[in-house]
């Protein structure tokens, strides 16, 4: 077999900018270098591991220099879950970067003018912000070093995967994300399940008991606790029993039972162990508006930085500028949560979503709200979205679309520019995909204000909301 190449050693590389997949640059000879876990302004000896043609892949080996926009990770397992990859980076340089990465795509993508850009939204919390955390169960733990001979077999793992390693997770001790309960409920069933030897799920064999996690709360303070299992096995209920006596902060504690070979959940049924088989989140309203409610299942779609979700909405309901006679199209609704807040600003919101179960949370929480003018539609964007539909519904006087990363199917696109609405307000997680659709809508539409809101402090991602104003 042919002897891969080693590849060098870069010394004294100066760390330049922020750049993609929360990977930071160098740039050497002309040639751009990718290292994660390094912030601008560092200087280090950078080991090469992949090399392209026009790039190449590295990581430092040795921050000779560390940069003053370095600050120190409140995470003890940073630099080895995989996540919060900009932890090490001061917060205002996040959202610099972060504001940068919308202008180089509406820019270079799609050639759009940005002189609308508004200063990004930055989150008031930048710890303990997400409402939802999904952990794993695993029979082979991540360890920093192999285990030594004589070392007692591994009892698995509870917490995140390792990235580009399907069946390796990293035992999480702390997650500075969410509330520290989050923590101590983890723990807690990390600790009996190795006490009372419940099966690890074994991802590569499709055995075991334990297989996931996820802990959500609400600003409310009531916490769900979701246990999903590859199958019964001695001592499971026990264990949801344990959780039960030992957190009464728990107010919704269920079981989903999950032996498909992938680990979604959303299509399965819960059973409700303790308590309410929800929990509820409030939401202000915009300016004057009444408080909304929502009702939050295992399966509920719902923004998991709550306080930012609110200000995000703020943004789409100042820039769609409503009036009581209009009708808005609320596309890829999910379930009703900006379709809701809009309401009571016009006449009439019509919501589409592929999803049913998303449609019929979205119906209950109209009902939840006492919101009468709102419908809500299950189908396949491209396919409800049609010219019967229109005729059926009412022409849209304005237009909020936030589609998946993807995007907008191109027929999506299409019926927009037929139906003309005088608005499009954009919500979009990928700058990229929001930049190709709106060049494609740019011959009807001028873009007008551009809004970037931080939802995940620590991470590279960002949302973002593009006012578009039809041309005269």
């Amino acid at each position: 077999m042919k002897k891969k190449k080693e590849q060098p050693i870069l010394e004294d590389i100066l760390i330049t900018d922020v750049g993609a997949e929360g990977k930071a640059i160098a740039r050497v000879d002309g040639m751009v270098v990718f290292v994660p876990y390094v912030v601008p302004g560092d200087i280090a000896d950078i080991k090469i591991i992949k090399k392209k043609k026009n790039f190449a892949e590295g990581r430092a080996v040795n921050v000779k220099h560390y940069s003053d926009k370095r600050v120190e990770p409140q995470c003890p397992h940073f630099g080895t879950c995989g996540g919060c990859r900009w932890q090490t980076l001061n917060y205002a340089d996040q959202l610099a970067a972060k504001q940068q990465q919308v202008r180089d795509n509406f820019e270079r993508l799609g050639h759009i003018d940005c002189s609308g850009m508004q200063p990004i939204c930055g989150s008031e919390e930048i710890f303990e912000y997400r409402n939802k955390l999904e952990f794993t169960f695993s029979s082979r733990a991540w360890h920093d070093l192999p285990p030594a001979d004589g070392d007692s077999p591994d009892p698995g793992a509870l917490g995140f995967h390792i990235p580009t390693l399907f069946d390796k997770v990293l035992n999480i001790e702390h997650c500075a994300l969410q509330p520290s309960l989050s923590d101590r409920i983890r723990l807690a069933v990390r600790d009996y399940a190795l006490a009372h030897g419940l099966p690890f799920y074994d991802i590569r064999n499709h055995t075991g008991c334990l297989r996931n996690l996820i802990i959500r709360n609400t600003a409310t303070g009531q916490w769900m606790v979701v246990l999903v299992i590859a199958e019964y096995h001695p001592g499971w209920k026990e264990l949801l029993q344990h959780l039960h006596d030992t957190f009464p902060q728990i107010t919704s504690l269920q079981y989903i039972l999950n032996d498909k070979f992938n680990d979604s959940y959303a299509d399965l049924p819960s059973t409700t162990f303790a308590g309410q088989d929800y929990v509820e989140e409030i939401m202000p309203g915009y300016g004057d508006a009444q408080s909304l409610h929502f009702t939050i299942r295992p399966q509920t779609f719902y923004q998991t930085n709550s306080r930012q979700a609110q200000r995000l909405y703020s943004f789409v309901a100042q820039y769609a500028q409503l009036a009581p006679s209009d009708t808005v199209y609320d596309l890829y609704t999910g379930t009703g949560t900006i379709a809701l807040f809009l309401a009571h600003m016009c006449r009439q919101v019509i919501g589409i979503e592929y999803v049913e179960d998303s449609i019929a949370a979205a119906r209950q929480n109209a009902v939840t709200n006492r919101i009468d003018n709102t419908q809500f539609f299950a189908g396949d964007m491209a396919k409800v979205l049609t010219p019967d539909f229109v005729a059926a519904h009412g022409r849209p006087d304005v237009v909020v679309t936030d589609p998946p990363r993807a995007g907008m199917h191109e027929k999506v696109v299409e019926q927009l520019l037929a139906m003309q609405p005088r608005r499009i307000i954009y919500v979009s997680c990928n700058p990229a995909t929001q930049a190709r659709d709106i060049s494609l809508l740019a011959g009807k539409y001028q873009v007008g204000r551009i809004q970037p809101v931080d939802m995940f402090p620590h991470t590279q991602h960002v949302e973002n909301v593009a006012e578009l104003i039809l041309r005269p």
